[in-house]
């Protein structure tokens, strides 16, 4: 059995795979298998479980899409009257009060700004706006339009004070941006709805960011193949194998614009205002999706050599890079990612 859909930077195919020798226990002998998907957050959002009946797993599935809208209503940056866009109308130095979940995601995304040394900033909203203007036109952006906003980026000039739960926007026409984040922090959300319901034994999936609990009914966990970064190929760079953890993975093979023969993602880099040029593709498995959707565009703008260092820094983080340029394509592993079990079928349909 496997699931098919499209993320940022590839297809992603998932199967489960059987575990030879494995002996049904009455408990899990009585569980089906179930999928759901909903159109959330601007993308597919499908939730794979297994449960002891149909209800019982429906049930379930709503109360994890229904948590995954109520934080989309709040992180949306489209939606000019969510959470999120009311904070950046309010008046500059002023601290905002606002709900545990819009601060619990803006103090991960300062952590992974600190780390990686403001790589990933969710301030780059002026940026992404002027790009996705740039998209739709085909031109890019000027060097004067950049320069313009580059005053209202930058992850110090947000202020968040723990102890008040408030938050202070320290430069004026500040536009905020959680879509580098946003994903994996509600995939995260709703396996532990799932959790709730009694069902462990699931996955959440938010185009390429996925959370995964307990392993399907007799298996070691699920298959998840990674797909190569040149879209022209069908094959995949690994399969992994995995439970109680999450996986990401970002690039440039779908969302991306050619102008004047250079190709440039969607991932915009904080430090310059434009989008990346280089060709390359980040797979993060931590133990929570929020973590591995944050460091996946962080390690994307800071490139394979600064990117690796990251990651071998950061315990519990595996991850694999791939670049492709003139002399080809190169896949760099993380020297965590050795250990990871891996499934040595390349076809993904296990």
């Amino acid at each position: 059995m496997k699931i098919t859909w499209f993320s940022n930077f590839a297809t992603i195919l998932l199967g489960v795979l059987f575990a030879a020798g494995c002996r049904s226990t009455p408990s899990t002998h009585l569980l089906q298998r179930f999928e759901f998907t909903e159109s959330q957050m601007g993308s597919l959002f499908n939730i794979t479980l297994y449960a002891p009946d149909k209800s019982t797993a429906a049930r379930a599935a709503q109360a994890a899409f229904q948590r995954v809208a109520k934080l989309n209503s709040i992180m949306s940056d489209y939606d000019p009257e969510s959470e999120l866009m009311q904070l950046c109308r309010k008046p500059v130095g002023t601290p905002v009060q606002v709900s545990d979940d819009l601060f619990d995601i803006l103090q991960h995304s300062e952590k992974f700004s600190r780390l990686s040394n403001g790589a990933f900033d969710v301030t780059v909203g002026p940026y992404v706006r002027l790009w996705r203007s740039a998209r739709k036109q085909k031109t890019l952006p000027s060097p004067e339009a950049i320069a313009a906003v580059a005053g209202s980026v930058g992850y110090q000039k947000i202020q968040l004070d723990p102890r008040a739960k408030t938050v202070t926007l320290l430069a004026p026409n500040m536009q905020l941006d959680l879509g580098g984040i946003a994903k994996g922090y509600a995939a995260d959300k709703a396996l532990t709805v799932l959790r709730r319901h009694g069902i462990t034994r699931a996955m959440a999936a938010a185009s390429g960011d996925i959370a995964i609990g307990d392993p399907p009914p007799d298996r070691k966990g699920w298959a998840i193949g990674i797909a190569s970064i040149d879209s022209s190929e069908n094959s995949l760079t690994k399969t992994v194998l995995l439970k109680n953890a999450a996986v990401s993975t970002s690039g440039d093979t779908e969302q991306f614009v050619e102008i004047g023969g250079v190709r440039y993602s969607h991932i915009v880099n904080p430090a310059t205002g434009w989008g990346l040029t280089q060709r390359i593709g980040v797979t993060i498995i931590a133990r929570n999706a929020t973590t591995t959707d944050g460091l996946t565009k962080a390690v994307s703008v800071m490139g394979a050599e600064r990117g690796l260092t990251l990651i071998d820094s950061l315990s519990d983080i595996s991850g694999l890079i791939v670049t492709l340029d003139q002399s080809g394509k190169h896949v760099i592993e993380s020297r965590r990612f050795q250990h990871v079990p891996q499934v040595k079928s390349s076809t993904g349909n296990q």
